[in-house]
């Protein structure tokens, strides 16, 4: 596919992403059928009686669909979005069946009848666009019906998300307490609203730096907050790499694993009644790992890096960036102290994602 039309495609998956934050129906259409979906978090009782009179059908993500027990039935049986036949008329019903938080005070749910998706591509681009957007993922879905006023194709989802649209836009001198003579480098694709950031440490030669991916943290590093230890990681890999030759800290716009800082705080809701942070995820109907570590990859690529030493904790994020391209040549493990408020996460951490010292 040519640049432009590749550039339009992305266009097209911005402009719906944006449409469903706003509560507005969308089209999404795939090689095996199309659908029309409004977002159930963000339409209102007014929006959905125009969308589907009646009893609306309730597109789900496959994750949400295990936690309601919904995979016994045929339709439902395969991994991927899952489709509930007629199964809320009102805003308030379909939040109860998306929404973990109100899963206690609304116990009882369905009987549900799942069917086919009418698109199994359609949905899963939905999944991804929901997630992209910072939203529940489930919708209310219909059958197409007349001409959209907002579309995109699949496939254009993919092309928005594509790193390789990421390109340097802005760098200065920044001096840090870490170290007074680093480097800031901004990071920008032209649809999308958030930046990535490099900062780069030390004088550069020609050994391998230490690289640090930090996914960015609102309450960890910027609030503090002990639930994580993503603040203090973060300054101690900075001062890691003041003391050697050079590094390079990627700070990457991916909220929450992924799943955006509405959502981490409602995962945070969900482990204080007792989920830990895995299950807290599955729940809210997102995977346990959303992140995209292609975009650490391109970020490199665009910086000339291609060797480096990880510090990481994470033996998923050398497979991650080995399977980009980037050369590995040591991981170097970040221990830090737990508290209370931290030592269950960074349990889960070890027991349940695989990381280790």
């Amino acid at each position: 596919m040519s640049d432009g039309a590749s550039d339009r495609g992305a266009r097209r998956a911005a402009r719906a992403i944006d449409a469903l934050r706003r509560g507005w129906p969308v089209r999404v259409t795939g090689p095996d059928g199309a659908l029309d979906l409004i977002a159930i978090e963000s339409a209102g009782d007014a929006a959905l009686s125009a969308f589907a009179p009646g009893a609306a059908d309730v597109l789900l993500s496959g994750e949400r669909a295990v936690t309601l027990k919904l995979t016994n039935q045929r339709p439902a049986a395969t991994p991927g979005p899952v489709r509930l036949a007629a199964a809320a008329d009102r805003i308030a019903a379909a939040l109860a069946i998306a929404d973990p938080a109100l899963d206690l005070a609304n116990p009882l749910k369905g009987p549900f009848r799942t069917v086919p998706t009418g698109g199994d591509a359609a949905a899963a681009a939905a999944m991804t666009m929901a997630r992209h957007a910072g939203l529940l993922p489930a919708f209310f879905v219909r059958a197409v019906a007349g001409a959209a006023e907002t579309e995109c194709e699949a496939d254009d989802v993919a092309r928005l998300l594509d790193p390789a649209r990421l390109a340097i836009a802005a760098r200065a001198r920044l001096p840090v307490a870490a170290s007074e003579t680093a480097e800031i480098v901004a990071f920008r694709s032209p649809e999308e609203a958030s930046d990535h950031i490099a900062l780069v440490i030390g004088k550069r030669d020609g050994s391998p730096p230490v690289v640090r991916l930090h996914s960015e943290c609102l309450t960890g590093d910027v609030l503090g907050s002990l639930k994580c230890d993503c603040g203090p990681q973060l300054h101690a890999a900075l001062h890691a790499m003041a003391d050697a030759p050079w590094g390079v800290l990627l700070y990457l716009r991916q909220e929450g694993r992924g799943i955006g800082l509405v959502n981490k705080l409602r995962a945070y809701a969900l482990q204080d009644q007792g989920y830990d942070t895995v299950d807290a995820n599955l729940r809210l109907g997102f995977p346990v790992e959303a992140r995209d570590f292609a975009i650490a990859a391109r970020m490199l690529a665009l910086l000339g890096v291609s060797r480096i030493r990880l510090m990481t904790n994470n033996p998923e994020k050398v497979a991650r960036l080995e399977k980009e391209g980037v050369e590995v040549v040591e991981r170097i493990p970040l221990a830090l102290p737990t508290n209370k408020y931290n030592a269950q996460y960074l349990a889960t951490k070890r027991d349940r994602t695989g990381h280790q010292l």
